[in-house]
């Protein structure tokens, strides 16, 4: 298994603030280059509306509902491409 499904497993099992980069990481792989809006990194999905994923570093770390969101994200796409 490599790092970036490690990584997603941990946001899928989080239950506490994840690091940044880590998150951030995940998202570029999964959903491409995000914009930026002030200290928010917004992630284009390929479908509209929620889940949206909007990432902000607090301190190196992502907030629990921020991981929350990115969690969704990949289980609906994981849903869409099964």
């Amino acid at each position: 298994m490599g790092t970036i499904e490690k990584s997603i497993l941990k946001i899928k099992a989080a239950e506490n603030p994840l690091p940044f980069n880590e998150v951030k990481h995940v998202c570029d792989q999964l959903f491409g280059a995000p914009r930026t809006r002030g200290s928010h990194l917004i992630y284009r999905t390929p479908w509209r509306g929620d889940p949206r994923i909007n990432i902000q570093n607090r301190g190196g770390q992502v907030a629990l509902y921020q991981v929350k969101q990115v969690a969704k994200a990949i289980a609906r796409l994981e849903e869409e491409h099964d």
